[in-house]
């Protein structure tokens, strides 16, 4: 898109060069898969606490749960930093995080009140957020095709 303003149009040049460069792609990618990244290496570390997340949301055997669940989001995750395979990384870790959601911010099921609406902003974030990696799939799978 151009401007008449030879300004404008040097700026919004500069700015998709420093919003397009590899090193903010990889840093916006990063910063996409910090949940994922962070949320298994705490379950790592604290596996006592994973074991007692699973059990809270009714997920058994616990253990199962919460070794699947680090290996699937440290997996996914790399796959979208990477780039190996990064569509499917990033549909993966939108249907885990949608289905994630519906499990553990059951916000139309708490009575009124400050945690309720805690839990439905966290719901609608990770909606927000499962939409973003769908933008990255699509792009992923896009790119080349001309589309």
């Amino acid at each position: 898109m151009t401007y008449q303003s030879p300004v404008l149009n040097s700026a919004l040049n500069g700015l998709a060069r420093v919003v397009g460069s590899p090193i903010t792609r990889t840093l916006s990618l990063i910063a996409l898969c910090a949940a994922y990244i962070q949320g298994p290496l705490t379950k790592i570390f604290d596996f006592n606490g994973a074991l007692a997340e699973m059990e809270h949301f009714g997920l058994h055997p616990a253990a199962f749960f919460a070794v699947a669940v680090i290996v699937f989001e440290l997996t996914a995750s790399s796959m979208v930093v990477l780039g190996f395979l990064r569509w499917a990384g990033a549909l993966a870790l939108a249907g885990f995080t949608l289905l994630a959601t519906v499990i553990a911010l059951r916000f139309w099921e708490m009575a009124p009140g400050m945690d309720r609406m805690m839990a439905t902003n966290a719901f609608f974030e990770h909606i927000g957020l499962a939409g973003a990696f769908i933008l990255v799939a699509s792009s992923d799978l896009t790119k080349g095709a001309g589309k």
